[in-house]
Formats: structure tokens, C-alpha cells, sequence
């Protein structure tokens, strides 16, 4: 279990890390499409090197899938989503000292808030509908049909996709622990809207453990 622990939090720390440190290293200029390969190439990577110990959630909303589906039990849920929680903490405290270190402005984390005219219940269904999409793909190339040969390269380039959809108009998170860490640390709107990035993707990922095991017949 430590191992899985640890995997999830280097897992966490390098997406974390890498995409929000794409966002906001040229002084928030970066395009969506660089956003979403970063995150999309950092979790492919992760997906074949720490996700042969631990399965490379590096996400609640995926953990909470699995958990779900009982390819989790509850204590290895509880272990996976702090691990993950841990590891995007430790991400952005890093991106903060990076940021610093180059005497640049450590105000912008890449913390997720909602596009400008964005309601709260609209960014609340892009997170819930993106998620599920991106969550269901990860049962399905997982599941007992699955390739798990190209399962990395297909989830890595389904959440490119949905960065490119959302990444403009709720940033795309997708991810509870992704949302977590940069909100923590710059607070403000990030932190009074971090409920609809943490329940919106559970929500999503709920539903597509729902869908993926009655509807298409992923678990064994």
C-alpha cells in the first residue's frame, strides 16, 4: 500500500506541477492547446511509468470511479485521494518557490475559476459532463475489454480534448486535487468556487462508474 501511496503522490506532484507550470510560466500567455498537452502528456507519462504500481489515478474523481466499481476497497480509496491531495500540494507549494526563485509573480497558480459570465451552475456541468467523459474512457480502456496496451495514449489525449473544450470557460479541472492545491494557497474566488471543481467531477465520475459497469459492461 505505501507504494501505492507514494506512486499516486509523484503521479499528483507531476501533473500538478507540470500543467499549472505551463499555464502561468510565460506570464499567463500560453495557449489552451499547450495547457491541455501538458497535462494531457504528463499523465500519459505517468500512466506508464508510476501507473504499473498504483494504476495512475493522480485524480479523486477517477479513484472515486474505481471505488465504486470495487476495483477499489474503501481503505485503499482513503489512501489513494490524500496521497493525491498530498502530492498536489506539495506541487504548488514547489510551482510558488519556482515562481519566486525566477523573481516572478507568485500571485498566479493556475487555480481554477470560472470564465467571466460563467455562472456557477454552468461551470458546475462543464466539470460534471467533462469528467464523465474523461472517467468513462479511463473504465472502458481499463476494463475486462479494454487495450491496456494504449490505454495511456487514450487517456492522455482525452483530457487534452476536454482542456480544449473547457479550458476557457471553467479552465477544465476535471480534477478535485488539481483544484485543491492552487486554491489553497491563492484563496479568493479560486477558493469560494473550489465546491463546484471538487463535487462537479465526483458527480462525473460517479455517474460514469454507474454507466461503464450496467450500461457498457467494463467490470469483470
Amino acid at each position: 500500500m505505501l507504494k501505492k501511496a507514494v506512486a499516486e503522490a509523484i503521479g499528483t506532484f507531476a501533473l500538478v506541477l507540470i500543467g499549472t507550470g505551463a499555464a502561468v510560466w510565460d506570464s499567463g500567455n500560453t495557449g489552451v492547446l499547450a495547457v491541455g498537452l501538458a497535462f494531457g502528456l504528463t499523465l500519459m507519462a505517468m500512466a506508464y511509468s508510476v501507473g504499473t504500481v498504483s494504476g495512475a489515478h493522480i485524480n479523486p474523481a477517477v479513484s472515486l470511479a474505481m471505488f465504486i466499481n470495487k476495483r477499489l476497497d474503501a481503505k485503499e480509496f482513503v489512501v489513494y485521494v490524500v496521497s493525491q491531495l498530498i502530492g498536489a500540494t506539495a506541487a504548488t507549494m514547489t510551482l510558488r518557490f519556482l515562481l519566486s526563485a525566477s523573481s516572478m509573480d507568485t500571485a498566479n497558480l493556475a487555480a481554477n475559476t470560472l470564465a467571466e459570465g460563467l455562472s456557477s451552475m454552468g461551470g458546475f456541468a462543464i466539470e460534471t459532463i467533462l469528467t464523465f467523459f474523461f472517467v468513462l474512457v479511463i473504465l472502458t480502456v481499463t476494463g475486462k475489454n479494454g487495450n491496456g496496451n494504449m490505454a495511456g495514449i487514450t487517456i492522455g489525449l482525452t483530457l487534452t480534448a476536454m482542456i480544449l473544450m473547457g479550458g476557457a470557460n471553467s479552465g477544465a479541472s476535471l480534477n478535485p486535487a488539481r483544484s485543491f492545491a492552487p486554491a489553497l494557497f491563492t484563496g479568493g474566488a479560486a477558493m469560494s468556487q473550489l465546491w463546484l471543481y471538487t463535487f462537479g467531477p465526483l458527480l462525473g465520475g460517479a455517474i460514469a462508474a454507474f454507466v461503464a459497469k450496467h450500461i457498457l459492461d467494463t467490470e469483470n
